[in-house]
């Protein structure tokens, strides 16, 4: 093999690895993840072991959900659960949503008289409109734990409002994401998942 050829052997190879390098750099620009999978609103990294987590300066919380397609009919003598995990609040499409939220920081939130509000978010002449859903009583939760059961009948963007105020009288407000049904960018990111954050 000539030098001629070895160099250019050389040259394609840097060309390609170039690509693949640039190519990574894109994605990761495109829906903003770091090489850890890491967002800046969520804690830590944003997802671990099937829940995600949001933090705000008074209450970090853990969520985590499973839903149960509109449409599902339950088979006789079944052993397996219908119900399908949720990543950080993307539902494929129209479902029954079971939501579990974690109260993680600090452990005095379990005092925190706590309410929920469920909205749908409509875009309208370039503004933002929140359609109430589903509104819960502010109460205290002694185990940590929320759970909660909602049906999400259209495609769209959905908030699961977490408010209250805690030990110091101070006013909190928690927003869990919730998206129904799938865009481009999600075909994308199933894809390249191995490389891509999870909302």
């Amino acid at each position: 093999m000539s030098i001629i050829s070895k160099f250019s052997s050389h040259k394609f190879l840097f060309l390609i690895l170039t690509g693949v390098l640039v190519s990574f750099i894109a994605f990761g620009m495109l829906f903003r993840a770091s090489s850890q999978g890491d967002s800046a609103d969520t804690y830590p990294k944003g997802f671990r072991g099937g829940a995600c987590t949001i933090e705000t300066e008074n209450l970090i919380i853990g969520y985590s959900g499973y839903y149960l397609p509109a449409d599902f009919e339950s088979p006789e003598n079944t052993l397996r659960s219908p119900y399908v995990p949720v990543q950080c609040g993307n539902v494929p499409e129209p479902a029954t949503l079971n939501i579990s939220i974690d109260l993680l920081y600090p452990e005095s939130a379990r005092d925190y008289l706590l309410a929920q509000r469920l909205v749908k978010v409509d875009a309208i002449d370039n503004n933002q409109k929140e359609q109430k859903i589903l509104s819960i009583s502010a109460q205290q939760h002694p185990s940590g734990v929320i759970t909660q059961a909602f049906k999400l009948n259209e495609p769209g963007q959905y908030i699961l409002y977490l408010e209250g105020k805690n030990i110091k009288n101070t006013n909190i407000q928690v927003k869990i994401p919730i998206k129904v049904g799938s865009d481009w960018k999600d075909h994308f990111k199933k894809l390249f998942s191995t490389f891509l954050r999870k909302d």
